[in-house]
């Protein structure tokens, strides 16, 4: 990433001797200059799918004598827990990427401190899940059933309203969706089925989803990209991918769309929400340049960046998305819920029991 820096000058010190005599001397004026302050390195630890554009994040830079060192770890959950185990020595000052499905174990490891940041005047309270605000919200995204319209279309079938229609016999043999124990969607849409469904339930459902022929993938790129049939030569025209994927396909597309290629099932309960957090790292020595940065991720200029970056929605609300979010993106109105804390006391439980259920 291109780094910039901003130096700092000494302005002209005049210096003013007397002479002695009779005839007062006066001795030239000379110019000094203050040697240049290096920036101060800030390390920022996030996942592996962190992106920002390289002017947003060299203005930062510019404005604060200061150099944004990326430390990218994994995958959020391998993140996370490198930062737990260094918590003693850490890594880096800030951490970007905690999101609700982990949100609980970061904060019983005690690796955060609290910050109130002035801009989270700007960021709506259902996305603020700590009040202690050791975490703090920077983006969402919604993880939801994807359809390929023309397939359907062809073909004279409706596509799916909802969770529920899957176990239906016409679609039979054509959703494929990841894996929970080895994919963040896999997981999220778990959790959608057990925020709709509930605890009791939710496995029957996947029961029939089985007797259904769902295929389940590892991750979401071969999902995606492997089976989905909007985007690859798969046979599967149902995907569990995410709310703006729309805009992705259309933003990416080597042909201008009047029209997005996939739809979005977005019935109540039909998605999960997840929101990725950011917060100061306890032991960093650069707390105020820390606050900084934070402040700056939740600025309009940051989070106007966010959507094309990494295909998430900006949690300041008086950001501004760009064009093919305005015209292609949806947003659901009531997704699914499953609290963090509920989340981390059972997520271990509820991957094996989904395991038991749809693989073995």
């Amino acid at each position: 990433m291109k780094r910039l820096s901003i130096y700092l000058s000494a302005g002209t010190v005049l210096l003013i001797l007397a002479a002695c005599g009779p005839t007062p001397t006066a001795v030239p004026s000379t110019a000094t200059e203050a040697a240049p302050t290096e920036p101060t390195v800030i390390t920022l630890m996030s996942h592996d799918s962190f992106a920002a554009s390289e002017e947003v994040i060299a203005e930062f830079e510019t404005a604060n004598n200061a150099k944004v060192e990326l430390l990218l770890s994994g995958d959020a959950g391998a993140a996370l827990n490198q930062a737990i185990l260094s918590k003693n020595n850490p890594l880096a000052d800030v951490f970007f990427g905690v999101d609700n499905t982990f949100m609980s174990r970061a904060l019983e490891a005690g690796i955060f401190e609290p910050y109130d940041s002035p801009l989270l005047a700007d960021v709506p309270d259902e996305l603020e899940l700590d009040p202690e605000h050791r975490l703090l919200p920077v983006d969402y995204g919604d993880v939801c059933l994807n359809y390929d319209k023309a397939w359907f279309a062809e073909r004279g079938v409706e596509p799916p309203a909802n969770l529920e229609a899957l176990t239906d016999p016409t679609y039979e043999g054509l959703t494929v969706v990841e894996n929970p124990a080895t994919s963040s969607p896999g997981l999220a849409f778990l959790l959608a089925t057990i925020g709709h469904f509930g605890e009791e339930n939710y496995l029957d459902y996947w029961k029939a989803l089985r007797d259904n022929d769902v295929l389940v993938v590892d991750g979401w790129e071969e999902a995606y990209w492997g089976q989905f049939t909007a985007a690859s030569d798969g046979d599967r025209p149902i995907v569990v991918s995410y709310a703006s994927s729309p805009p992705a396909e259309v933003y990416f597309a080597e042909e201008p769309m009047d029209e997005a290629p996939t739809g979005v099932v977005l019935a109540d309960g039909a998605c999960f929400r997840q929101i990725e957090f950011i917060g100061i790292l306890k032991g960093t020595q650069k707390r105020a340049l820390a606050e900084k940065l934070i402040d700056f991720m939740l600025s309009r200029r940051f989070q106007e960046d966010i959507p094309l970056q990494m295909f998430v929605f900006p949690a300041n609300e008086t950001a501004a998305l760009p064009e093919v979010f305005v015209k292609f993106a949806e947003i659901p109105k009531n997704p699914a819920y499953v609290s963090p804390e509920a989340i981390e006391a059972n997520r271990e439980a509820w991957i094996e029991a989904w395991t038991e259920t749809v693989l073995r």
